[in-house]
């Protein structure tokens, strides 16, 4: 679960009277330590606005407090093969894009860019009638 951040590094820049044409989102992992029962995982959130309109980077650290046995696989997978397991890849990259967008918004805002948003994927799920698929309800 994750249980906080730490923000390690902000920059970003805009080319003057530019229009965006795109915006790319990378999301890198730089270490994973194991800190008694706290997973601290290092990361990069860097949001590309085309064409090279401008950029903003946060460098950070998220912690985690997970059971013994998935610390340790975590710590193992990361020593061994430089990626965190998948089934938990998810969790981590959806922790780092929330505070990335969060963050990255009032950067954004004070380079005159546009907020660094990735909307949501919409799941359908079948009505349990026979009918047409429908979206969840979203959450307020």
């Amino acid at each position: 679960m994750i249980v906080g951040e730490r923000i390690l590094e902000v920059s970003g820049n805009k080319v003057p009277k530019t229009n965006i044409k795109g915006l790319n989102i990378n999301i890198s992992l730089e270490d994973v330590k194991l800190a008694e029962e706290i997973v601290e995982i290092t990361y990069v959130y860097t949001a590309n606005y085309q064409e090279d309109v401008g950029q903003i980077k946060i460098r950070g650290i998220i912690l985690a407090k997970e059971e013994p046995k998935l610390s340790k696989e975590i710590a193992e997978t990361w020593k061994k093969n430089k990626k965190v397991p998948d089934e938990y890849a998810t969790v981590v990259l959806s922790a780092v894009n929330y505070s990335g967008s969060a963050n990255g918004t009032l950067i954004a805002r004070v380079l005159g860019l546009t907020a660094p948003l990735i909307p949501p994927k919409i799941q359908l799920s079948k009505a349990t009638d026979g009918g047409a698929a429908k979206a969840p309800a979203a959450k307020k």
